[in-house]
């Protein structure tokens, strides 16, 4: 392969890192400071000499003190404190300055400056609920999976918190919560908010990738349909969730030798992330030719009035119309019963998004297995407490014939003598290739094409493709690689709908993009600093891009 010119690499992190800081300031900057892995011809360069000291330490050094540091912690809050005391703050906005929005974001970077936004209005964070302006944490700690996983560089990342107010009442009574202690602004007020802060977005950084996270159920699927036609942007409880499930269901079929395009899907729990899960099998279906109402004939939905009928009316979400059954289909049938709609419908696939824990019992196991020799079984509610039954359970009532995926870690389960590694469906195998896709690309749109190539990406690393005792999605600590290849089919996906704002892409060789790609994702390690002029530097030599998120006491 010939030799490619710097210029074919933009987001290369590679190299000298041009510094025009010195001394205490330079400390002071969480991107350029290195700690006691400062070299000491660096220490007497950037007068660093007498704040430092002596010994001169590697990251691998730093990295093994700090986790010495970290399970010193005994309890998990606080090892979680810990991890938490590294991250710095982000961006806040206030539902009452919208007109501010525009002038704030400025502050974080030029338009070519910054590449990934995750935003929060931390309504609906997963297990606990309303935390207000404590969603910051949410988007903080999502960034620095974007960074872990897949390499965007941690100074070209925004997180930002929409203070719209709280209705957690713990918060509302606290006079030391920092963010508005009212209840939540709702309706048009709101929505006049949301939209002046994504035109803000698309103007001051229009090439960066929107990433929504933890809205409120009546909020998340209808803000992402809204603003997906204008800008990049992607909703992981919606599209992430959706992604990772269906690249365990698209494995589990390669397995059981039944395509996706003949397979029928049952959604037990239809909110945010089931109905994501619906919507991305249902676009995988339509891939093979079939039209998205044809194939979503093949999803049924069942949530609290048990199977979702047309007749449910304004009781359904704008997500759950689509897939609602005509009434006459099921007259005189028992639609309340799980059991009872699953002998009739006879799925392939069976995904729990309830919360509701245990109701995957011995007789719908045993009901699913009646039907279909291999059924797939995905008890995904999360945490573990909450999980609609936990795998032992599923391979002892199925004989060792379902094929299992969970939504949190759970250990290998012996039957018969042979072991089963348990899929996780881990949305962080997920979510940061899509985003380093769009980055590398600078995609224009997140088409439903590009969901589908990732899928399709992350199903075809499955283990049990090899080994039916491995789990049908890779390990999370292989997830750079993983990233790496979702990226490429992301990217190769967008040019070929020509969604892609870089031009000359390798996309014709996989070994040539998968170098392109992995040749411009930020790695964790400490690069050389090259002195500057300060007067004369840019703005990044200055340490002022980005909120310096990844800082180091060591």
């Amino acid at each position: 392969m010939p030799r490619r010119a710097p210029e074919d690499y933009p987001l290369a992190a590679k190299g000298p890192l041009e510094c025009a800081l010195q001394g205490r300031a330079l400390l002071n900057s969480s991107f350029f400071n290195k700690g006691s892995a400062f070299t000491l011809q660096e220490r007497e360069e950037f007068n660093l000499e007498g704040l430092l000291p002596t010994a001169v330490h590697t990251l691998n050094e730093q990295v093994e003190r700090a986790y010495g540091q970290y399970v010193s912690h005994e309890s998990p809050i606080g090892k979680n404190s810990f991890m938490t005391s590294s991250l710095l703050q982000g961006c806040f906005l206030n539902v009452f300055e919208k007109e501010k929005i525009e002038s704030i974001l400025k502050g974080f970077g030029k338009e070519d400056e910054i590449d990934y936004i995750v935003v929060s209005d931390g309504e609906e964070i997963l297990g606990i609920g309303d935390q207000g302006v404590g969603g910051i944490g949410i988007s903080t700690a999502k960034l620095v999976l974007m960074t872990v996983c897949a390499g965007v560089h941690p100074n070209r990342t925004l997180p930002i918190v929409l203070d719209c107010g709280t209705d957690n009442k713990d918060l509302l009574e606290d006079e030391l919560y920092l963010g508005l202690r009212r209840p939540r602004v709702r309706g048009e007020e709101y929505d006049e908010f949301i939209d002046a802060f994504v035109q803000a977005v698309k103007k001051q950084f229009p090439q960066a990738m929107l990433h929504f996270e933890d809205f409120g159920l009546l909020n998340a699927r209808r803000i992402l349909e809204q603003y997906r036609p204008r800008l990049t942007c992607f909703n992981d409880d919606v599209q992430g969730t959706g992604v990772v499930t269906m690249a365990a269901i698209m494995a589990a079929g390669w397995i059981s030798k039944i395509e996706v395009k003949d397979q029928r899907l049952l959604v037990f729990g239809a909110g945010t992330a089931g109905t994501g899960i619906a919507d991305q099998f249902r676009d995988a279906v339509a891939q093979s030719g079939k039209s998205k109402e044809e194939a979503s004939a093949q999803v049924w939905l069942f949530d609290r009035p048990g199977l979702l009928l047309e007749s449910h009316g304004d009781s359904l979400t704008a997500a759950q119309i689509p897939y609602a059954r005509r009434d006459e289909e099921w007259s005189e049938k028992d639609t309340k019963d799980l059991v009872a709609v699953i002998r009739e419908i006879k799925p392939h696939v069976l995904v729990g998004c309830s919360t509701c824990p245990r109701s995957f019992t011995e007789e719908v196991v045993k009901e699913m297995v009646k039907h279909v020799e291999r059924p797939a079984i995905f008890p995904l509610s999360n945490p573990t407490k909450l999980h609609e039954a936990i795998p032992e359970d599923i391979y002892t009532w199925s004989d060792g014939k379902a094929l299992v995926a969970t939504g949190s870690p759970f250990p290998p389960v012996e039957h018969k003598g042979k072991q089963y590694d348990i899929a996780e469906c881990n949305n962080a195998t997920c979510f940061p290739g899509i985003g380093l896709g769009c980055i590398l690309s600078r995609a224009t749109l997140l088409s439903d094409k590009m969901l589908v190539a990732a899928i399709k990406a992350l199903a075809s690393q499955s283990p049990a493709l090899d080994d039916p005792g491995k789990p049908l999605l890779p390990d999370v600590e292989d997830v750079r690689r993983i990233s790496a290849k979702i990226a490429c089919a992301v990217v190769k996906q967008a040019v070929e709908e020509g969604l892609n704002r870089v031009q000359d892409i390798p996309v014709e060789d996989e070994g040539d993009l998968l170098d392109w790609v992995q040749m411009q994702m930020w790695d964790p390690a400490y690069r050389p600093l090259k002195k500057v002029d300060h007067d004369t530097s840019t703005r990044a030599a200055k340490g002022e891009l980005g909120i310096g998120r990844l800082g180091t006491s060591n």
